[in-house]
C-alpha cells in the first residue's frame, strides 16, 4: 500500500512541474501538442488524486466512482484535443520548434514508463483495480509523451509543422481508447 502512495505522489509531483515546464514550453513555440500534454498532465494529477483518495478509503463504490472520475476527466481531454487539433490543421497554423519541449517529452516519457511498471506491479499485488487503471492512464502517458517528442522532432528537423497537430490526434485516439476500457471495466464490476 505505502508503495502505492510513493508512486502516486512521484506521478502527482512530476505533472505538477510539467504543467509549468509545458506552459512555458507550449507559449513560446506556439505548440498545440505541448499545450495538450500539459492538459494531459493535468488530468493525470486528478487521476493520481483520485488515486490516492481510493486507496485511503475502501469499497466497490468507491472504486466504481474512482475508475469513473478518471473516465470523465479522459473525455474531456479526447473532446478538446480532436477541436484544437483539428482547428490548427485547418489553419495552417505553424508552431516554431521548441528545445524545452523536446528535452520534457523525452524525460517524461522514461519517466512515465518506469512509474506505469510500479503501479501495475503493485495494483496487481494489491488486487486493486483503480491503480492498476490509473497504472494504464500512465502508460499511456508515456505513449503520448513520445508521440509528443515525435511531432516536436519532425517539426524541429523537417519542418513539419502538421506533425504537432498529428501528435494531437495520437492523443485523442489513446484517450478514447482508455474511456472505452475504463468505461467498461466500471460497467463489468
Amino acid at each position: 500500500m505505502r508503495r502505492g502512495f510513493v508512486l502516486e505522489y512521484v506521478t502527482l509531483g512530476w505533472n505538477v512541474a510539467g504543467i509549468i515546464v509545458l506552459a512555458v514550453a507550449a507559449l513560446a513555440a506556439r505548440s498545440v501538442a505541448l499545450a495538450a500534454f500539459g492538459l494531459d498532465s493535468l488530468i493525470e494529477i486528478g487521476a493520481s488524486v483520485v488515486v490516492i483518495w481510493e486507496l485511503s478509503g475502501a469499497g466497490e463504490d468507491r472504486q466504481r466512482r474512482g475508475l469513473r472520475l478518471i473516465g470523465y476527466a479522459f473525455t474531456a481531454l479526447a473532446v478538446y484535443l480532436l477541436i484544437q487539433s483539428t482547428l490548427v490543421l485547418a489553419a495552417g497554423y505553424r508552431p516554431r520548434p521548441s528545445v524545452a519541449g523536446i528535452a520534457w517529452t523525452a524525460v517524461t516519457a522514461a519517466v512515465m514508463f518506469a512509474l506505469a511498471a510500479g503501479k501495475a506491479r503493485t495494483g496487481r499485488a494489491l488486487d486493486n483495480p483503480v491503480l492498476r487503471t490509473e497504472g494504464r492512464v500512465t502508460m499511456v502517458d508515456g505513449i503520448l509523451a513520445t508521440a509528443v517528442l515525435a511531432g516536436l522532432v519532425l517539426n524541429a528537423a523537417a519542418g513539419w509543422w502538421w506533425a504537432d497537430p498529428a501528435a494531437g490526434y495520437v492523443l485523442v485516439y489513446y484517450a478514447a481508447r482508455e474511456v472505452r476500457e475504463i468505461f467498461f471495466a466500471v460497467r463489468a464490476s
